[in-house]
């Protein structure tokens, strides 16, 4: 990928970072391999042309102009994202969840979710639907944003130092990615089932109800 974009490399990155935290469709996207490669390939080939810290800088920038997008997602549809349908990954379930989560660890949940695929996807939309104060979310996204965007990027340029990783990287990238997206669709498509069939037992419970109800 980064070859075929060529001049455009860092850019392609950038927008995968930006859309994995800023579009509820990037959940399936390698952020924390793509980051890391992306700083082996800074320090071995120097792939983008560009200092590392420019890099790091451009890319922490990116998941910041992100998880703003997904606030800002979140604020303006509101819960409605996530109640068109009781199943699977979009359901009010899953926002109950993870406004729980948001009150019981504030906003040191904005931070440590962009260490968590997935969960990253998702904390700054609900933030906005639960209508965390935009200042606060801003501070603690920039925050998210610059240890895990700067961070794992600089961590990937430090560990190219060390030959036997810089060659693992190096010439197993193709599978490093493709196993870590078959990882992920794995989880996701678990927790979509799983999701799924309490949605569906709910459904069964709140209908026995409305009968015995009615009767």
């Amino acid at each position: 990928m980064i070859n075929q974009a060529g001049p455009w490399a860092l850019a392609v990155v950038c927008f995968i970072v930006f859309a994995e935290t800023g579009l509820l469709v990037g959940f399936l996207l390698p952020g924390d391999t793509l980051l890391i490669i992306a700083g082996v390939l800074t320090n071995t080939h120097d792939i983008f042309g560009l200092n590392i810290w420019v890099v790091s800088l451009l890319i922490a920038l990116s998941a910041f102009i992100g998880g703003e997008v997904g606030y800002l997602i979140g604020h303006k549809a509101g819960p409605a994202i996530f109640e068109r349908k009781e199943s699977g990954l979009f359901s009010k379930h899953n926002v109950d969840r993870t406004n729980a989560f948001f009150e019981r660890f504030g906003g040191l949940t904005v931070i440590l979710a962009r260490f968590v695929p997935i969960v990253r996807t998702f904390a700054p939309v609900a933030a906005g639907v639960g209508h965390m104060p935009w200042k606060r979310y801003s501070l603690y996204n920039l925050i998210g944003a610059l240890l895990w965007g700067f961070g794992m990027t600089m961590l990937g340029y430090v560990i190219a130092y060390v030959p036997w990783i810089r060659h693992f990287v190096v010439n197993y990238i193709d599978l490093i990615l493709v196993g870590v997206v078959v990882l992920t669709v794995l989880v996701t498509g678990y927790h979509y089932l799983r999701e799924r069939q309490k949605a569906k037992k709910a459904r069964i419970a709140r209908d026995a109800a409305a009968s015995a109800g009615e009767a």
